[in-house]
């Protein structure tokens, strides 16, 4: 129970069984004495004399010059309102003047001039590729379909905003010999057909460069030299070819120093200038091996996709966790399975045009 003993006891004389509990607690602490008496804070006689902090300043003083060099009619008379709202017309004028002018800047297309040369059907027979204007094959109709599901996760990053990342693919295997030089030139031979898109192929193999002598092209500048020399505008360095909507982008001069040349700032503005004004345009990466060589992470950063190559009962699943691991910078990673003989549901793709190949 409450020890009520301690509650502190007015002394004799102070405080009466009739007084309210306020003036019972006014003597009990001591604030009754002289001086203690509590007084109502002090309020001005007249409320409209206090100063307020919203009250609108007067203007200063104009200081008027002769009547020679005025040419205006006295801004005295002018109310204040008056002359405070054309200044403030201007100020909420001139950003979206400035916006319009900005958004209607058009961005000129980069178009390729580069020389045009035939790609080697016979050497494209040989490795067992995709031929160009050639019959409906198996391999032409699975790679439709990795195609087709490449441009619709094209497209639809594509809606959320103008992305020059949304356009670039980054074709890459765990390890050597696994086909992702194979799958890329495939892959943009596929594209090459679609009637809306066209594709550029990008050898960025700079220790072992294969895309060229895949297709039957001969050498020249490219992505390394146009990364190391500023001067060197990246759009000169394509090759054209005779198969309509394919170009390609060589490897260029083999450097000790690719990776950290694509890690400089100068990157993304090379990159950006191969879809500049082309928003139907597809880069296909021909990267190293992730696991082999490190450009193939730094070229994760810059795109938008990433397919990911493992050869059927030969890549552990060690090696394609590791190389998921450090193609991480890339936002969508598909698997690609190369070189696989049997489908479970007995698929053939091909054998319904007429061809068993």
């Amino acid at each position: 129970m409450t020890e009520h003993s301690k509650i502190p006891v007015p002394p004799k004389g102070e405080g009466k069984s009739g007084d309210s509990l306020f003036e019972r607690a006014t003597g009990t602490f001591g604030l009754g004495g002289t001086g203690d008496t509590f007084k109502a804070a002090p309020v001005p006689r007249d409320l409209a004399q206090v100063p307020s902090r919203l009250a609108r300043k007067a203007p200063l003083p104009v200081k008027e010059e002769p009547a020679a060099h005025s040419t205006a009619a006295p801004a005295e008379t002018a109310p204040l309102a008056s002359s405070a709202a054309p200044a403030q017309a201007q100020i909420e004028t001139a950003p979206v003047s400035q916006a319009q002018t900005v958004s209607n800047v058009a961005v000129e297309p980069v178009r390729f001039t580069g020389a045009r040369h035939p790609v080697d059907r016979d050497v494209l027979r040989e490795q067992g590729m995709i031929e160009p204007e050639g019959a409906v094959t198996q391999l032409l109709e699975e790679f439709r379909i990795v195609k087709r599901h490449l441009l619709v996760a094209t497209r639809d990053a594509q809606r959320t905003g103008p992305s020059a990342k949304a356009q670039r693919v980054l074709i890459c295997s765990p390890l050597p010999g696994e086909g992702k030089t194979f799958c890329a030139t495939n892959l943009a031979l596929a594209i090459a057909a679609e009637k809306d898109s066209e594709v550029l192929l990008v050898d960025a193999d700079f220790a072992k460069p294969s895309v060229l002598s895949a297709l039957g092209l001969p050498g020249g500048p490219g992505l390394m030299d146009a990364l190391a020399d500023p001067s060197i505008d990246v759009a000169d360095c394509v090759i054209g070819t005779d198969v309509p909507g394919l170009w390609v982008l060589p490897a260029g001069n083999q450097t000790s120093r690719d990776s950290e040349y694509l890690a400089s700032g100068r990157t993304e503005q090379v990159l950006d200038r191969l879809t500049q004004g082309a928003p139907n345009r597809m880069v296909i990466f021909d990267s190293p091996p992730a696991l082999a060589a490190s450009p193939a992470a730094e070229l994760a950063k810059y795109v938008g996709q990433a397919v990911l190559v493992a050869r059927a009962d030969s890549t552990g699943q060690t090696a394609i966790e590791d190389a998921l691991s450090l193609l991480a910078a890339c936002p969508d990673i598909k698997l690609l399975l190369n070189d696989a003989r049997f489908s479970p549901s007995g698929r053939r793709f091909g054998a319904y045009y007429g061809y068993g190949g």
